[in-house]
């Protein structure tokens, strides 16, 4: 490229500075969301990955009655290496007057070659300080604890314990709190013995290494069949990884839908400004090559100054992306996406703005070298909007306007379509937004009827069973409650545990939101998530065969609930199903409210009647994030769609440049004339706008419910945004449009324009 073509593109560049931002902007904002949204899908990016591979962690995790033998486990098929046996005991950790369970996991004061805990804060346990224990780091966060902390616990004897926490660790061998609970704290082994030194009251807690993680599900059962009905419960690598990964891949998904179409959007807008920019630079085009410029020049010339916009903005947005996945992200322990997806987006992100600037770019270099012949506006019959304005005798400049809409049928098209998009775009995440609001509105719709949730662990041991039941009863906001446990079951093959849920009785049972088949009527009959179907490859009316705690239990599913807990993979049924070796004292109480009762004032008021009271998270505050999100990805596709809006005007503008003086001996005043502009961009506007909230509205609850179904909540939780969402959405977006259009409009009526003869 000489001289002459670089002075050119410099000057073309300063000479619409305004649109050249707003293109590296818009080029930016979809880049940044593309490298965030696989930085948060790939695999590597699963803050498990890091933690797995940095602590060695063990593949399987076995749960028995007694310690098995370390070396008949290490001479199993497939395995390479055995973490423990390790005792564990449940306890009650007492803090503030707030009681949570937790699992207590002896560990020697040094650290083992596999399922090392990765220490955070402070330091590991010390054989010296037999008060000192470590807490894994979610669960110390949600509990309010730190390095330096003290609490107290409760043993299952009832007896009070006082420690302190001297570190805090993160494990890749259980996920973090509280999607996997109950919260784990490494103790020494004296302090476990003080804790709870029944030991049949305790579990052994043993880790397997594999040399293949694929042989997983032989290895559990070549190891159920060793230990003879030992086992009690399975924890596998690849349940420890889904926990961890569940809300990153839902903001993953959806950033790589709003990325992807946003991608397509970014390449109509840069097809757009680059095919009008050429528009209005004919003239200019044509007296270079008059000057000697050849077409292969010419193309060259377009190609580098857009392209370069395009680089531009693919060079900010993996800065952009680099960053925020480096800082943002760095409290979800995120990885910066690796070398090759980072070049991936860029390269493909790079093809996509050459391709979408060559064809314009060509169609310049075919610009005749006619310096001196003005450009006229195509020619072509009148469009059906403009038939229709003169059939119900609209004002004229309504008319000229809706007949100037649509005088370049491809470009208008173009426009149409690149508005149409980001207001899709838009219009799909209101819609996750609704979902959002119907879930904190209505949590008894994505099977949440129980604001609270009652455990009779505050109750003494020789109250009555149902002391809690009759004290929250007691409560004029509580209108039901249901006892119920849950138990790990072993899912046919016992490759792996599931949750199985008995809450309520057939009688009186839990009002789960079934939105397929039916609910339970009978004591066999269950209902499943989305995950447990899929998992156990069954469908509604099947039958299905658990293991708990060694009994078979034979169920058949008779409806699909909304379960947001666990991926899905959770079996719900009523209490009286359970076998009577099986049916514990009831582990907990859900509370189901009165419509518009307070759950935090309720809380209060049980708590003070000393039961231990706990709120249920609702999904909306795990997902609370994707709201930020939504707000900066409406502000880059407005981005996208005011480049096109600029870019229409300036097209419209310089196909009736030499109209205006025409218009205004017509007898067209200058307010006219600028409604005449103004109405052939804005007819484009309503119309892409218009359709984009259509189909966004038509798409997005499906959309929605297909990542539910993926994610294993499973279909139904999809909302539509509704009017009072959608109707100010459209109505802003049409009127920041015309006033976009304005500008412009306003300047080129009021200029003196020549008449120049044709």
């Amino acid at each position: 490229m000489n001289t002459a073509e670089r002075r050119w593109i410099f000057a073309d560049l300063r000479a619409r500075r305004a649109q050249a931002a707003l293109t590296v902007l818009a080029v930016a904002g979809i880049v940044t969301a593309l490298i965030t949204a696989a930085t948060l899908l790939e695999d590597g990016t699963n803050p498990w990955r890091g933690l797995f591979t940095r602590g060695n962690g063990a593949h399987i995790w076995l749960h028995t009655r007694d310690a098995p033998d370390p070396a008949a486990l290490r001479a199993l098929d497939g395995v390479t290496d055995v973490a423990g046996p390790y005792r564990g005991a449940p306890a009650t950790l007492v803090q503030g007057g707030k009681k949570t369970p937790v699992a207590l996991q002896e560990m020697a004061p040094v650290l083992p070659a596999v399922g090392r805990p990765i220490v955070r804060e402070g330091r590991w346990l010390d054989a010296g300080d037999a008060r000192g224990v470590v807490l894994e780091r979610s669960f110390a966060r949600a509990v309010g604890l730190g390095t330096g902390g003290r609490f107290s616990v409760i043993g299952l004897n009832g007896a009070t314990h006082d420690l302190t926490v001297i570190g805090l660790a993160e494990s890749g061998d259980q996920g973090f709190y509280p999607e996997w609970t109950p919260g784990l704290a490494w103790t020494l082994e004296s302090t476990l013995e003080q804790v709870e030194p029944a030991l049949g009251r305790s579990e052994s807690v043993t880790g397997l290494r594999l040399a293949d993680p694929d042989d997983t599900s032989l290895v559990v059962q070549r190891t159920i069949t060793k230990l003879a009905g030992q086992v009690q419960r399975v924890s596998t690598w690849r349940e420890v990884r889904a926990s961890m990964e569940l809300d990153n891949r839902l903001l993953g998904v959806l950033l790589a839908l709003f990325g992807v179409a946003g991608l397509v959007a970014a390449a109509l807008a840069i097809a757009n400004a680059t095919g009008g920019r050429v528009l209005t630079q004919r003239r200019d085009i044509a007296t270079l090559k008059s000057l000697g410029f050849t077409r292969r020049q010419v193309v060259r010339m377009l190609l580098a100054e857009h392209g370069l916009l395009g680089l531009a903005g693919i060079a900010a947005g993996v800065l952009c992306g680099r960053l925020i996945t480096v800082y943002a992200l760095a409290d979800t322990v995120v990885v910066p996406l690796s070398s090759a997806p980072l070049l991936a987006i860029a390269l493909g992100t790079a093809l996509v703005v050459l391709v979408a600037v060559w064809l314009p770019a060509w169609r310049g270099g075919r610009t005749p070298p006619i310096p001196a012949a003005p450009v006229a506006p195509p020619r072509g019959h009148l469009s059906h909007l403009a038939r229709l304005a003169l059939l119900v005798r609209l004002p004229p400049a309504l008319v000229l306007g809706a007949r100037d809409a649509f005088t370049r049928r491809l470009p208008a098209l173009l426009t149409t379509f690149g508005l149409a998009i980001p207001m899709m775009l838009i219009t799909i995440g209101l819609g996750c937004w609704a979902t959002l609001d119907a879930f904190r509105a209505h949590p008894e719709q994505v099977g949440q009827a129980a604001a609270l949730i009652v455990r009779p662990g505050s109750v003494p041991a020789t109250a009555d069973a149902g002391r809690p039941a009759e004290l929250a009863l007691a409560d004029p906001d509580v209108v039901a409650v249901f006892p119920g446990t849950e138990v790990d079951a072993l899912v046919p093959g016992q490759t792996r545990t599931v949750r199985a849920r008995a809450v309520g009785t057939v009688s009186d049972p839990y009002p789960y939101s079934v939105v397929e088949g039916r609910m339970f009527r009978d004591r066999g009959e269950a209902v499943a998530g989305q995950g447990l179907l899929d998992l156990l490859n069954v469908r509604i009316g099947d039958r299905t065969r658990l293991t708990i705690g060694g009994t078979p239990l034979i169920v058949r599913i008779v409806g699909r609930v909304l379960e947001p807990e666990q991926d899905g993979e959770v079996l719900s049924v009523p209490l009286d199903t359970l076998a009577p070796k099986d049916a514990l004292p009831p582990q907990f109480y859900s509370l189901a409210l009165r419509q518009g009762a307070e759950p935090e004032a309720v809380r209060a008021r049980l708590q003070g009647q000393g039961l231990e009271v706990s709120q249920v998270v609702n999904p909306a505050d795990r997902l609370s994030v994707i709201r930020i999100i939504i707000v900066a990805l409406v502000a880059v596709l407005a981005l996208l769609g005011l480049a096109n809006l600029l870019t229409a005007s300036a097209v419209g503008l310089r196909d009736h440049a030499a109209d205006l003086a025409v218009l205004k001996a017509m007898g067209l005043t200058p307010r006219q004339v600028m409604a005449t502009l103004v109405t052939g961009t804005g007819l484009l506007v309503v119309i892409g706008v218009g359709a984009g909230a259509a189909a966004g509205s038509f798409v997005s609850a499906g959309l929605i419910d297909l990542q539910g179904a993926a994610s294993g909540v499973g279909a139904g939780i999809g909302r539509a945004p509704t009017p009072a969402m959608l109707l100010p959405a459209v109505l802003t977006a049409v009127g920041a449009a015309l006033l976009v259009a304005l500008i412009p409009a306003r300047r080129a009526a009021r200029a003196r324009v020549p008449v120049t003869p044709r």
